[in-house]
C-alpha cells in the first residue's frame, strides 16, 4: 500500500475496532480472567499485545502500536507518557555503568541533559560528535561503545546526518543505532531502510498534531525489540489510553497536514531568505542548508519546522519582534496545527563538538496551517517593530 493508504488502515483491525471504525478506548489497570488457562496464556504472552496488565497496554494502546510498526516496518513499539521518556528509556535500554555513547551534538536539548546528568551519573560516558560527521564517526569508537544516536535533522538548527554511512559502521562494529525521528515520521523517513536500529518519536508533535496529548514512541527491529520491550517495561513506563487514542486519530490525517505544512513552511522560508535582516536560513529543502544533498537522498519531503538567523539584534529587539505577534504563539513544542515563534541566543553553549558559525540570535518557527498571508505579515509586522527597538 502506498503511505497515504497505509495511514487509514494501519492499526484498524477487527481484533481491535470490532465494528467500529476506530478503536475504542479502553481505561484499565487490572485486567480479570475467568480461567486458570487464560491467566497462563496471557502470562506466556504478556509482551505479544495480549491484555495482562493495564501497564502492557489495552486494545486502545494495541491498535496504535499496530499501525507504527506497520507504517515503519519495525518490530515491535512501545509507548511512554512524552517523547523525553522514550528517549530515556531507549537509552537506558542499551546502557549501563562504563559503556560509551556517541550522541550528535545537535540532539534536542532535553536529550543532552539525559547525557550530562543522568547517564554522567550513572558512570556511562557519551562524546558528542559533528552531526556532518558521516562514515568519519568510525574514529570515535572505544572499545566500550555501545549505542550512537542521531537527531536528523537537528531540531534547531537544520543539519542532515548520513544515516546510512554511520549505519554501516555501527553494524561493523555491532553498535545499537538509534535515531530520534520526530521530524521525519515514517511519512518523510525510512529509518528502518536506511539501517536505525532503533527509531523514537515524540508523538506529542505530528502524529498527535493538535497540541492535546504527550505521548512518546519507541520501536526497534526484530534483534533489539525484546529488550527494549522488557527494560521499558521494567522501567515502569507506560500512556494513557486517552492519548493512545489521540495519536491513532492523529495517524489519519498525517500525511496530509505534514503536506500543508510544508508547502506553507517552503513559502515563508523563501520570503525570510529576501529580508536584509536575516543572515540565514535553516530549512533541510534550501540547497544552502548543511546536509541539503543527504535530505534529497533520504527523506520524501519536508514539515512545517525550520530556523532562521538574524544579523544582529540585543535581547531587547527580539523581545520586540516575538512579543508583538497576533499569529505565531510563543511556545517550546511543535508539531501541532498552530504557528509557533521562539528565540535562542546561545546556540554555541548548547554544542561541544561543531562550531556555529554566526553571532546573531536564532529564532526557530513552526509553520502552521494558517494561511500564509496572514503569516508573512505578522513577521512583516514584527520585523518593524524590531527595527524600532535596535
Amino acid at each position: 500500500m502506498k503511505k497515504a493508504t497505509q495511514l487509514i488502515h494501519a492499526g484498524r483491525g477487527k481484533e481491535w475496532t470490532g465494528s467500529a471504525v476506530n478503536p475504542p478506548v479502553v481505561r484499565a489497570s487490572t485486567i480479570v480472567f475467568d480461567t486458570m488457562a487464560e491467566l497462563k496464556h496471557a502470562t506466556a504472552h504478556r509482551g505479544d499485545r495480549v491484555p495482562y496488565y493495564g501497564r502492557r497496554g489495552t486494545a486502545t494502546h494495541f491498535a496504535l502500536q499496530d499501525a507504527i510498526c506497520d507504517l515503519e516496518g519495525s518490530a515491535g513499539c512501545a509507548l511512554y507518557p512524552c517523547g523525553a521518556a522514550a528517549i530515556n528509556a531507549a537509552l537506558l535500554s542499551f546502557l549501563k555503568q562504563g559503556d560509551h555513547l556517541l550522541m550528535v551534538d545537535t540532539a534536542y536539548e532535553p536529550t543532552r541533559a539525559i547525557c550530562d546528568k543522568l547517564l554522567a551519573g550513572l558512570g556511562i560516558e557519551t562524546t558528542y560528535y559533528d552531526p556532518l560527521i558521516g562514515a568519519g564517526i568510525s574514529a570515535l569508537i572505544k572499545a566500550n561503545t555501545k549505542v550512537i544516536f542521531l537527531e536528523s535533522p537537528g531540531s534547531l538548527t537544520m543539519e542532515l546526518q548520513d544515516i546510512p554511512a554511520i549505519s554501516a559502521v555501527a553494524k561493523a562494529h555491532h553498535i545499537v543505532l538509534m535515531l530520534d525521528n520526530t521530524w521525519g515520521t515514517p511519512v518523510l523517513l525510512d529509518a528502518y531502510g536506511l539501517g536505525v536500529d532503533v527509531c523514537i518519536q515524540s508523538a506529542t508533535k505530528y502524529i498527535v498534531g493538535h497540541s492535546d496529548a504527550m505521548l512518546g514512541i519507541a520501536t526497534a527491529n526484530e534483534k533489539y525489540w525484546p529488550q527494549l520491550r522488557e527494560y521499558s517495561y521494567l522501567m515502569g513506563y507506560c500512556a494513557s489510553a486517552d492519548d493512545a487514542y489521540l495519536a491513532s486519530r492523529g495517524l489519519r490525517t498525517l500525511k496530509v497536514r505534514l503536506a500543508q505544512h510544508q508547502t506553507n513552511a517552503f513559502t515563508i522560508a523563501k520570503w525570510l531568505q529576501q529580508r536584509p535582516e536575516v543572515e540565514t536560513v535553516r530549512h533541510p529543502a534550501l540547497p544552502e542548508n548543511p546536509g541539503h544533498q543527504i535530505f534529497q537522498r533520504d527523506f520524501h519531503g519536508s514539515n512545517g519546522l525550520f530556523s532562521f538567523v538574524l544579523k544582529q539584534g540585543d535581547a531587547k529587539a527580539v523581545a520586540a519582534f516575538i512579543e508583538g505577534m497576533q499569529h505565531f504563539k510563543m511556545g517550546f513544542s511543535w508539531g501541532g496545527y498552530e504557528s509557533l515563534i521562539i528565540p535562542n541566543f546561545s546556540i554555541q553553549k548548547l554544542r561541544t563538538a561543531s562550531p556555529w558559525p554566526y553571532s546573531g540570535p536564532l529564532i526557530r518557527l513552526h509553520i502552521g496551517l494558517e494561511d500564509t498571508e496572514d503569516l508573512i505579515a505578522d513577521l512583516a509586522a514584527a520585523f518593524e517593530r524590531f527595527h524600532q527597538a535596535l
